[in-house]
């Protein structure tokens, strides 16, 4: 079997034709179309077409997903997908299977298969990029919630000053690109100019200005898993997106968080944290997965 497997992004559409045993035998990227709804439809079709002998298109996509019958309710950036039949639509133009499922389930899918979480029955997965996308594994399944947004934690509000504006919720606050900009206006440069590779290497030098925005960027981190452990009690946590590939930032989320806890009196259960194993793949090997169920 041949499926021709799909990962949207904010910025990027990352694509790989693989089979049923999550091999991926080839791979493409190309930008994430940003004008309309049939742009975007005619790219996920294009992308199938280049492979003669797909079966099948599997969908990772942001926002919340109506996996069930394949509707977007949110699409994240992409607003001009909200309320879209995704599935309908693209099967009308293929005549193949069509499945789609949120970025976040497909990462913790794959994690909970035969990576991070593998030997866990509960599991929580945070995924780092333009916003944070989240994922609540219970008895080794996805809980998606009655209205298919458990795990959404792009949507909780830490604080609010006056009206729910983006700037109150969580996912902008601790998306990468917050903490790109507050390392822009620290280093006094032009936030096009700097991305995670720039910061990191920065603190591999030791920079206290790199140090300082990691430091105050994973402590908001830490405080919400913090939260997170006490609400769902789950055995792990695995954090992913490309940013997870940085050692250095789970060790400052695992150290805030022993700061947090060494300044409480209850003797609470200490979260235990780790990077997803499959990273920027996550997303398609747990969309295949889904496509295969």
């Amino acid at each position: 079997m041949r499926i021709t497997v799909i990962d949207v992004g904010g910025t990027f559409i990352k694509y790989a034709l693989m089979n049923e045993h999550s091999i991926i035998l080839e791979r493409g990227k190309i930008p994430t179309p940003m004008s309309d709804r049939d742009d975007f439809i005619n790219t996920i079709v294009n992308i199938h077409k280049q492979f003669d002998h797909s079966e099948g298109i599997a969908l990772s996509m942001p926002g919340i997903i109506d996996a069930v019958n394949g509707v977007c309710i949110t699409s994240g950036a992409l607003e001009y997908n909200n309320g879209a039949h995704i599935v309908d639509e693209i099967q009308s133009k293929t005549n193949v299977k069509v499945t789609v499922e949120n970025d976040a389930k497909c990462a913790a899918l794959a994690e909970v298969s035969v990576g991070a979480l593998a030997d866990v029955n509960d599991g929580f997965v945070l995924i780092f990029g333009t916003a944070i996308g989240g994922a609540f594994i219970k008895d080794r399944k996805i809980h998606r919630g009655s209205h298919f947004s458990a795990g959404e934690i792009s949507y909780t509000v830490p604080y609010i000053d006056g009206s729910l504006v983006d700037e109150n919720f969580l996912g902008f606050q601790c998306g990468v690109p917050q903490l790109c900009k507050d390392f822009a206006q620290q280093k006094n440069l032009p936030v096009e100019q700097v991305n995670g590779e720039i910061i990191f290497a920065a603190l591999e030098q030791n920079d206290p200005i790199a140090v300082d925005c990691l430091e105050r960027f994973t402590r908001r981190i830490a405080l919400q898993i913090f939260n997170l452990q006490m609400l769902f009690d789950p055995q792990r946590f695995a954090v992913g997106g490309g940013i997870s590939a940085q050692p250095s930032f789970v060790e400052f989320i695992n150290r805030n968080l022993e700061q947090l806890r060494a300044k409480c009196k209850y003797n609470l259960p200490a979260p235990s944290v780790v990077a997803c194993k499959f990273q920027n793949d996550a997303n398609l090997i747990g969309a295949l997965q889904h496509f295969l169920v």
